[in-house]
């Protein structure tokens, strides 16, 4: 499922810290185009069974909101070609295009779950990649056929007032991720982390009282040199964090990113590294995570402050990196921002 996003996206690693003591718990697998890892206190006794029930729920997603899947319900709708009247979707499309069409509204459009063809014809998507800028007339014949202002909702009834190719990629993760805790507390479990190709979620603490502990990734262009940025605690909440630095072509000196401004239906050009944001929902922080990111720094952490969003910035400079931050987050993270870095 939409191989493309989750590779661009920037990798969170998962930081366990726990003592001998603690009886960690973990599961891992294949999703949507990338791994789950699952990590929760308990019993080792039934986590055959949690990873039988984690592997169907994300099958039954994949049924859903896959675009690489023909036969998936999201791939059959936007195979009409045509705009929708009527439409019944399940309740699973229903909320996450509720969501998505939240963040659109407040990002002021940043976030638009219909920019898809634009993506794809920059190089991005799941066919050729280009490795070229597209021409002016090009991208206005796109601009034209997106806009999540031509989608409506309600309850369950899904209508378009034009052909649009849905494409649900930077929120579909962050809500699977949701979808998981929630099943994993139903099968009794309180203290988890649950990640999905960068995007988690966690609850509670572990057996010798620490929260789990995840760290971001020092945006840095070459792979196989990873570096950690930050470590934090996220505590009982969702993180989501969306970069330019991975997906990227260059030509004659101008770099192009994968992010796409659905204003412009250009590539962005600002330096934004990447976003972070931490939210109950993690459907919400990954939406929200790409809203900024196209946003870029300055106007990032105004709408962050806005919507009260935790968000933290990284920014490049010509001397390295800065960080910038929320209110939201200085104030639940004390002291963790340094300013420049080189």
């Amino acid at each position: 499922m939409l191989k493309h996003l989750f590779i661009v996206l920037l990798v969170i690693f998962t930081i366990t810290g726990c003592s001998q003591s603690d009886s960690v718990v973990k599961i891992a697998g294949p999703t949507m185009g990338t791994q789950y890892h699952i990590s929760w206190i308990g019993q080792s006794e039934g986590a055959e069974n949690i990873q039988q029930l984690v592997d169907q729920r994300l099958v039954d997603i994949n049924r859903i909101m896959s675009t690489y899947d023909p036969e998936s319900e999201l791939s059959r709708l936007n195979r009409r070609n045509q705009a929708l009247n009527a439409e019944v979707v399940s309740a699973a499309l229903a909320d996450v295009l509720a969501q998505a069409l939240e963040v659109y509204i407040q990002s002021e459009g940043r976030f638009d779950v219909t920019v898809g063809p634009l993506v794809n014809a920059w190089g991005f998507g799941p066919g050729k990649h280009r490795d070229q800028k597209l021409s002016k007339e090009e991208v206005d014949a796109l601009l034209s056929g997106i806009g999540s202002s031509a989608i409506h909702l309600d309850d369950r009834v899904l209508s378009t007032d034009k052909p649009l190719y849905i494409d649900l990629s930077a929120i579909a993760k962050g809500w699977a991720v949701d979808q998981i805790g929630y099943l994993l507390e139903q099968q009794g479990i309180i203290s988890y982390l649950v990640e999905i190709g960068g995007e988690l979620r966690s609850r509670g603490t572990k057996s010798d009282g620490n929260g789990w502990r995840v760290a971001v990734e020092r945006p840095v262009l070459d792979a196989m040199d990873r570096q950690v940025q930050l470590v934090l605690e996220p505590g009982d909440s969702a993180l989501a964090t969306s970069g330019d630095y991975r997906n990227y072509f260059e030509e004659q000196g101008v770099r192009y990113s994968h992010t796409i401004d659905p204003h412009t239906g250009y590539p962005i050009t600002h330096q934004l590294a990447s976003v972070t944001v931490l939210n109950p929902s993690c459907a919400l922080a990954d939406a929200w995570a790409t809203a900024l990111n196209v946003a870029g720094p300055e106007q990032a952490i105004l709408l962050a402050n806005r919507y009260k969003l935790t968000a933290y910035a990284i920014v490049r400079t010509e001397n390295g990196f800065t960080e910038l931050a929320s209110d939201e987050f200085l104030h639940r993270f004390p002291g963790l921002i340094h300013g420049s870095e080189q």
